[in-house]
């Protein structure tokens, strides 16, 4: 068990799956006797939600526009497993910074003292990031996590924003910010996707945390409003995650990742364009070569064929 409130950032763009990721580390990691605290840092509020049977949770921004004294069971809220889960918000639509909201949302609970309060083993921020910039750069900014990794998939934009996530890391490590431990490779498929990741990483310096296929388990259990861990816990996807929880409880590597410039990302893009067009090649000269085949299953032998009747 972990001596001191671990925090821990996972970062990753819009629609990467960095929430469902955020969600079954904390289910798995409370299967495992850690008292758990999930903080949704995204404008979307949707974090916890398969935590929570599909519910979203009034967010701390929500409580704050209202005016009222805010109670500390009215943002911190239960879920599976007893997880403890806690939505930021964001501002209302076309109101305000996205970015700030998520500052005043964190100040609100240091000032609250809710950390102390329950006093979680472990804290997950799931944090957006296609940008990392104000709020969303918070918790690298100021150290209030102390580990970063970031989810990504082999597609271009998924790792040009892990790109700049090392460029923010490398910046404010420089003043006490937090430092990088590894990429989630997700929704990989083809060999040829892990190959892609790991090349980005040697060099970008970063590590590899692990891999997660793209499964029907999930979306299954998400449409239950569940998460893997709960809706299927002897899937191989269940364990999967578990696996990749250990690995990160586990995980002492803290490091600072050497991002790439704009013109190395592009070359280094195009680099693997060109590998593309040669593995679709490969492939397609493999798919258009004969099939052998055992053809006595299927031709009729000449004593087989039965004389016609008239």
């Amino acid at each position: 068990m972990v001596t001191k409130i671990r925090n821990i950032a996972i970062y990753g763009k819009g629609g990467i799956g960095k929430s469902t990721t955020s969600s079954n580390i904390s289910a798995a990691l409370s299967e495992e006797g850690y008292k758990i605290m999930q903080i949704g840092c995204d404008p979307k509020s949707d974090s916890t939600n398969t935590l929570r049977g599909g519910r979203f949770v009034p967010t701390v921004l929500d409580r704050l526009r209202s005016g009222k004294r805010i109670e500390t069971d009215e943002i911190v809220h239960e879920g599976f497993n007893g997880i403890l889960c806690v939505e930021t918000g964001g501002p209302e639509p076309g109101v305000g910074c996205a970015g700030r909201g998520i500052i005043t949302a964190i100040e609100l609970l240091k000032q609250k003292k809710i950390i102390e309060e329950f006093s979680p083993d472990i804290i997950i921020y799931d944090v957006l990031g296609d940008v990392v910039c104000g709020g969303f750069a918070m918790p690298i900014r100021e150290g209030v996590a102390e580990q970063v990794y970031t989810v990504s998939s082999s597609d271009f934009m998924s790792l040009y924003a892990s790109n700049n996530l090392f460029k923010g890391v490398k910046k404010y490590s420089k003043s006490g910010g937090a430092l990088f431990s590894g990429i989630i490779g997700n929704s990989i498929n083809l060999p040829i996707h892990e190959d892609i990741i790991q090349d980005f990483a040697a060099n970008t310096k970063a590590t590899i945390a692990g891999f997660v296929p793209r499964s029907l388990t999930v979306a299954k259990a998400e449409l239950q409003g569940k998460t893997t861990i709960e809706a299927d816990p002897d899937s191989e996807q269940a364990d999967l995650y578990r696996n990749l929880a250990k690995s990160i409880v586990n995980n002492e590597n803290r490091y600072v990742p050497g991002p790439l410039g704009t013109d190395e990302l592009k070359a280094w893009a195009e680099s693997w364009y060109d590998r593309l067009l040669e593995h679709n090649k490969q492939q397609d000269c493999q798919a258009s070569e004969p099939v052998k085949s055992d053809l006595k299953y299927y031709e009729l032998k000449p004593d087989s064929v039965k004389p016609e009747v008239r």
